[in-house]
């Protein structure tokens, strides 16, 4: 286009903006939160203990002190959802969030295995692999743990770089996973590079990997990635001590009432379970009881998760075919992830645009995620990374918000353009 045609096309552009702006939407695509449809699927588990079930299972009264590493029914499911034995796990509250905070809590002021306490070293640090969680971020900066960006490959992170890192550095004491359907990318980790995990050789003791599998069971396609168990790999290798995995309920049946887990090597649940210990009496028996009463077996959760599979796609074919219909899937303008399961969309617009385009979206009552979130610090360098939600709101909504986001990153890369000229 011209300078003339660039001027036009903008012109043209922020009429549709206004018209867009005139109809005072309130919509919401900022967080990965179920929408109602899923949650109603989960409302007949309410259903599944009640005040005249006999609650005291194993000679233990559920409804009493007790089993403080949880029950073993739920223990039972979530070994099959984790791929690790039922003795490796520590069952907590409702959030696996949490239980990563307890868990980077304890390295800074106990240590693990015998190693001293995180707080007491110098210019410790963790690699984030981007773009990546804002709240693992969010905890690393809590305890000013230093971050250090990783690129993601279609594959998984940039294996080269983590283990150059890892291996010759004894400053850096974790990273941060999400190995299925990441947020927000939405890629499974290979074969090749769940093997390179447990084959590292760190440099620290006390190095780390959380391994946040939060969308393990989460497919959205007849297609289901296949991620390969990395405790079995670290087994290999006499690697299991550098393993915290994690998973929880959340997104599965009701995100605050779930069940979270956490699995680990013994030496690293000795000092997990001697937090605890301290920490709580023990979380919510009943809640766990609800829930492996509910699903009975792994068969019935898969079952349930094709439910909410069958809600979910539908949602995100509306944002990828608003994409491809307003932009061509090789543009230089912007990019998008086609992920199989999991709940974010990831989209790339022109460097340095991000921004503007939530700031254009959040003006006209759309509101995103934050650009920045998805990097440590809230930095994105290029300022290109939009993270999608497209979970919660309903299709109209969101054929209404992709309509708008389309037009704002127009106008915003219209913008850019135009003061380059």
């Amino acid at each position: 286009m011209t300078y003339k045609q660039l001027i036009n096309e903008k012109l043209y552009l922020e009429e549709k903006y206004n018209q867009f702006k005139n109809m005072h939407l309130h919509l919401d695509m900022s967080r990965g939160k179920p929408g109602p449809e899923q949650l109603d699927i989960s409302m007949p588990m309410l259903n599944a203990i009640n005040s005249s079930s006999d609650l005291t299972i194993h000679e233990t009264d559920y409804r009493n002190y007790g089993m403080a590493d949880g029950i073993p029914e739920i223990k039972n499911l979530f070994s099959k959802i984790m791929g690790v034995e039922p003795k490796q796990l520590f069952i907590g509250g409702n959030s696996s969030l949490n239980m990563m905070f307890d868990v980077i809590s304890c390295m800074m002021t106990h240590g693990l295995c015998g190693c001293k306490p995180l707080i007491f070293q110098k210019n410790i640090k963790f690699l984030c692999p981007v773009p990546g969680y804002d709240r693992h971020f969010n905890i690393l900066s809590y305890y000013n743990i230093d971050m250090i960006n990783i690129k993601m490959t279609h594959s998984g992170p940039d294996m080269d770089t983590v283990q150059q890192l890892v291996e010759n550095d004894d400053s850096i004491k974790g990273i941060w996973c999400v190995p299925k359907y990441s947020n927000p990318l939405g890629i499974t980790y290979s074969d090749e590079v769940v093997k390179r995990f447990s084959m590292l050789k760190p440099a620290a003791k006390d190095f780390r990997i959380f391994w946040d599998n939060a969308y393990a069971v989460h497919s959205i396609t007849e297609k289901d990635d296949h991620l390969l168990n990395l405790m079995d790999e670290c087994k290999k290798y006499g690697s299991e001590d550098m393993v915290f995995i994690f998973a929880s309920t959340s997104k599965i049946t009701f995100p605050g009432s779930g069940v979270a887990a956490i699995a680990a090597s013994d030496n690293n649940l000795k000092d997990i379970k001697k937090r605890y210990s301290i920490q709580t009496i023990g979380f919510d028996k009943i809640n766990q009881l609800r829930h492996a009463k509910y699903f009975m077996d792994y068969e019935e959760l898969i079952n349930h998760m094709k439910k909410c599979g069958k809600i979910l796609k539908p949602k995100f074919d509306t944002v990828i075919n608003k994409l491809t219909e307003e932009f061509k899937e090789n543009s230089e303008f912007i990019s998008w992830t086609k992920p199989n399961g999991g709940y974010f969309i990831s989209v790339d617009v022109y460097s340095g645009c991000a921004k503007r385009v939530v700031e254009l979206c959040k003006t006209a009552g759309v509101i995103l995620t934050p650009a920045g979130a998805t990097y440590p610090y809230k930095i994105d360098p290029n300022d290109s990374n939009i993270r999608l939600a497209p979970a919660y709101p309903s299709i109209e909504e969101l054929n209404l918000a992709m309509d708008l986001f389309c037009v704002c990153v127009k106008l915003a890369v219209l913008e850019k353009k135009i003061s380059t000229l």
